[in-house]
């Protein structure tokens, strides 16, 4: 690869500027099976807020129906659904007949999620690092699947380095998802680059290594468990464990 032609590196957020560790959520225990979850931080909440309207069963099943509707959407369309759309359509389908009743209490209960999700989250000192290593040398932008905007520009300035990006893309804000070729485009537009110019970086094949591929950008795959590239996944440029690699490899 020509480091040379390379102007702009633009990463990924979640597990590759950093570490998303669900495992650290409780567990939540329903039909048969345990799952790291902010549920049990949300339920107390529901609970007291919602009074004889809450039925724990009829909330998971009603709730779990909403996800599997909005991911069947997300792939679909290649659009985003945000977290407040995802509890508001749950309420809405447990009796919450009121626009701003339901509002309110999706708020509410979206960013207790958040907050949550926020606390098993953190940026690993070597990848902020990197980032201040590449910052002299390349512009830097950010371009994350998260249905969120507000908790993933918290992740983000958690990390110390966000004054660095100069261009920030959430999903949530833009109402699309990567692999979806609209964003892509929208982080060009923002850069004023051409794409050959940028080094996309980021962990999910489809979404980081495809996707970038298909816009005509240079891609850098986070793959620190060493699996095997999917099968119609094209090659990227650059194989890393963790971006922490990079300013090596780029020649800074």
């Amino acid at each position: 690869m020509d480091n040379g032609a390379i102007k702009v590196v633009v990463f990924d957020l979640f597990d590759t500027l950093v570490k998303w560790e669900p495992e650290r959520l409780p567990l939540l225990h329903w039909r048969e099976r345990s799952t790291h979850s902010t549920l049990p931080w949300i339920l107390p909440s529901l609970q007291e807020r919602m009074g004889p309207r809450f039925e724990l069963e009829t909330f998971l099943t009603v709730y779990h129906d909403v996800i599997d509707e909005i991911n069947a959407e997300r792939e679909r369309e290649g659009i985003e659904i945000t977290c407040q759309e995802r509890f508001e359509r749950t309420l809405e389908r447990l009796g919450y007949s009121d626009p701003a009743e339901r509002s309110l209490l999706a708020f509410h209960v979206t960013r207790v999620h958040m907050d949550g999700v926020r606390k098993v989250t953190f940026a690993p000192p070597e990848r902020s690092d990197a980032v201040r290593r590449l910052a002299p040398h390349f512009r830097l932008g950010l371009l994350s699947n998260f249905d969120d905007a507000q908790c993933g520009r918290e992740v983000l300035l958690d990390t110390g380095v966000a004054d660095l990006f100069e261009a920030v893309i959430i999903s949530a804000e833009a109402g699309l998802r990567k692999p979806n070729p609209l964003i892509y485009q929208r982080i060009l537009t923002m850069l004023h680059v051409e794409p050959h110019t940028i080094l996309f970086v980021g962990d999910t094949p489809r979404e980081d290594v495809l996707g970038p591929r298909q816009a005509a950008m240079r891609v850098a795959w986070v793959n620190g468990r060493g699996t095997p590239l999917p099968e119609g996944i094209p090659e990227p440029d650059l194989v890393v464990a963790n971006i922490a690699e990079l300013p090596a490899l780029l020649g800074v």
